[in-house]
């Protein structure tokens, strides 16, 4: 397995050409990367570089991390389980629901130790810049994990001031549980470090990011039904992964920052993959190939999200080009 954590840099070998942006009739950059697709039994079905790569998962991880919620007594509604695993845009009503979230377990915003942050939506950063708005750990994408971090230390009576520390119960238990459902002999985690959020994150082998995955839809996890039901609320408006789980019942997909994208389709199949410059561009070209190995029909009944997530490249305020992904 390849650890370039654990060197300090990535492993050239373990990338390969897996996204192309296209001006004027001329291809003009590349992008590199790893990605995996596996059966409903676990095994790498197709993949491009190294699906063994080691990897920060980032938000992907947080399905992982509200299971192990789960596991320790978070009880939620689904529409609120949904916004505990998403990175929301910070609409209203995703601000609203992590609201409820503190309410019910007698927590305040204040108690909220995530980075201070705009909306990631464009219209709600938009919104909230033009209202004087200043930046908070409300508004910020990841506010519904928090909320939801401290609910479980409340009900297991661990303490909500050093939650985030990497030794506090809370954390001891997402990891395990990271481990526990990539069924990796050793263990999948191989170092932890720190989010853009604050929050602890884990570095694990990206195959097992789709293992992953895969074993929250096959025991048809409450985080899963709760993503897939209420996509709306996992992201936000005109956001692809929003767009695709609306259009793929049974889907369940999340996205992580720095060029990452995990899946599992209702059958048990799932992907993961990593850019490897980070490019959340890249990231949304590539996942319509990884939708097609996963046998959607994304060149005819789900079209229509195809094209509405397709990426772009201007010229003068025109369409000229595209970013598209290199077959696998």
């Amino acid at each position: 397995m390849t650890n370039p954590i654990g060197r300090g840099r990535f492993d050239p070998e373990s990338f390969a050409p897996i996204a192309v942006a296209t001006r004027s009739g001329v291809d003009e950059s590349i992008h590199f990367g790893a990605g995996v697709t596996i059966e409903r039994d676990g095994s790498i079905a197709r993949s491009i570089g190294d699906p063994a790569v080691s990897v920060y998962p980032r938000s992907a991880l947080k399905p992982l991390q509200a299971s192990a919620m789960v596991r320790a007594g978070l009880d939620l509604p689904p529409r609120l389980l949904a916004v505990v695993c998403a990175s929301h845009s910070g609409e209203q009503r995703h601000l609203e629901a992590v609201t409820e979230i503190l309410d019910r377990h007698r927590l305040s915003v204040d108690d909220l130790q995530n980075t201070p942050d705009r909306p990631l939506g464009s219209e709600a950063r938009r919104a909230a810049a033009a209202a004087g708005t200043a930046p908070s750990p409300l508004q910020q994408n990841c506010s519904g994990k928090h909320a939801a971090m401290l609910a479980t230390c409340r009900i297991n009576g661990w303490p909500t001031d050093s939650y985030l520390e990497v030794d506090h119960p809370l954390q001891v238990a997402i990891r395990a549980e990271i481990d526990r459902r990539a069924d990796r002999a050793g263990g999948s985690v191989s170092h932890v470090g720190t989010d853009g959020c604050g929050a602890p994150t884990h570095v694990m082998p990206l195959v097992d990011v789709a293992r992953s995955f895969a074993a929250l839809v096959r025991e048809r996890s409450i985080v899963a039904t709760s993503m897939s039901e209420a996509p709306d609320l996992v992201a936000g408006d005109g956001r692809d992964v929003t767009l695709w789980m609306e259009a793929v019942p049974g889907l369940v997909a999340k996205e992580g920052a720095a060029g990452v994208m995990a899946m599992a389709t209702g059958d048990g199949h799932a992907a993961a993959m990593k850019i490897a410059d980070g490019s959340d561009l890249a990231r949304r070209a590539v996942t319509v190939e990884m939708l097609r190995h996963l046998g959607v029909d994304v060149d005819g009944a789900v079209a229509h999200v195809r094209d509405a997530v397709g990426v772009i490249v201007y010229g003068h305020g025109s369409e000229v080009g595209r970013i598209s992904a290199l077959p696998w």
